[in-house]
């Protein structure tokens, strides 16, 4: 599958890497994104994104379908895996405009050292270094331009009512998401 990003050449998705990580969390090597993800899945590194809008409220989506782990649940604005020797705000920029065709601005890594490890119902695991980071929009009345082989569904909400349905309802998001808006219940937007 190929898919386009504004303002860059196509990028093959199928073909991506990401950063294996050692026990210590540096870098140890890479590997294709489409073998990493499996029953025995090696520490990588990724990212995880909340997207603000001017009123304060976070943006959830809602993975497609064909998404390997987790599909249809809900969960945090964005996220992806840097590559190797690529930034986590650059590769959060790349991510956003190729899943949501948005930008961002005025990024704040909020938990830097989050890590989880976690088994979907078909038994892939994800298993990762995850920085989590908040952001603002560059153009907030800017259209959403979801990639339909990313993302099924869009909802902006209140960051206290996202807290509590993740709460009430955690079968209904991604375990990471949880986990995060957890560790985050103290902070404001």
């Amino acid at each position: 599958m190929v898919g386009q990003q504004p303002g860059s050449a196509s990028v093959d998705v199928a073909e991506e890497t990401v950063v294996l990580l050692g026990p210590d969390g540096e870098p140890i090597g890479e590997r294709l994104k489409s073998e990493v993800h499996t029953t025995q899945t090696p520490l990588h590194l990724a990212f995880s994104l909340y997207l603000f809008d001017d009123a304060g409220q976070v943006l959830l989506t809602r993975r497609a379908l064909g998404k390997r782990t987790w599909p249809g649940v809900w969960t945090n604005t964005c996220c992806g895996h840097p590559r190797a020797g690529e930034s986590h705000p650059d590769a959060i920029r790349r991510r956003l405009a190729y899943e949501l065709g948005m930008e961002v601005a005025e990024l704040e890594c909020v938990l830097p050292e989050f890590a989880y490890r976690a088994v979907d119902a078909s038994g892939i695991v994800e298993n990762e270094v995850c920085p989590v980071f908040w952001g603002r929009l560059v153009h907030p009345a800017a259209p959403l331009a979801p990639n339909p082989e990313e993302v099924m569904d869009w909802k902006w909400g209140k960051w206290d009512d996202v807290r509590q349905a993740m709460q009430l309802t955690p079968y209904a998001f991604s375990p990471w998401a949880v986990e995060q808006t957890a560790q985050l219940a103290d902070r404001s937007a």
